[in-house]
């Protein structure tokens, strides 16, 4: 199989999350083909592994995670990446494309928007989770409605 054969699979890729048993995973492909705002791909005790599609002039919305740090990485489209100690102090900004990881510790406000005219398609990973097992959320607003 040659790799445009393999990137085709891709494109039709399930993605569920995988629970806390032994992966491997084509993390691009699998972040390029979620369509969800919001689909866990692996969780365990420690960790969890999310994938997320953010449209065009949308953004995850700013929120601070207070006992998880946080990893993003950007496999897709250009996002500014808002950090601060604190919701309405929220001052660092950094332009951020394709391969850029953006890092969040515990207690960090934060939020990632997307500035270009694709969608943003991400993956983050907590440690420890954050969400329950076998999350997807297909819209923020389903995000925002489960976190009530």
């Amino acid at each position: 199989m040659n790799m445009n054969d393999n990137r085709r699979d891709c494109r039709e890729l399930c993605v569920r999350d995988l629970g806390a048993k032994p992966a491997a995973v084509d993390i691009e492909c699998a972040t390029k083909a979620n369509r969800n705002y919001r689909t866990a791909l692996w969780t365990g005790e420690y960790l969890q592994v999310t994938l997320m599609c953010i449209p065009v002039g949308g953004d995850i919305g700013a929120e601070v995670h207070c006992d998880t740090d946080q990893f993003l990485r950007i496999e897709s489209g250009n996002a500014l990446a808002v950090t601060g100690p604190c919701r309405n102090q929220m001052n660092c900004r950094r332009k951020a494309g394709s391969g850029c990881a953006v890092i969040v510790p515990a207690g960090t406000w934060h939020n990632l928007i997307n500035i270009g005219n694709t969608p943003l398609k991400v993956y983050s990973i907590y440690a420890p989770p954050h969400h329950p097992f076998g999350t997807v959320q297909p819209t923020k607003c389903d995000a925002m409605c489960a976190e009530k």
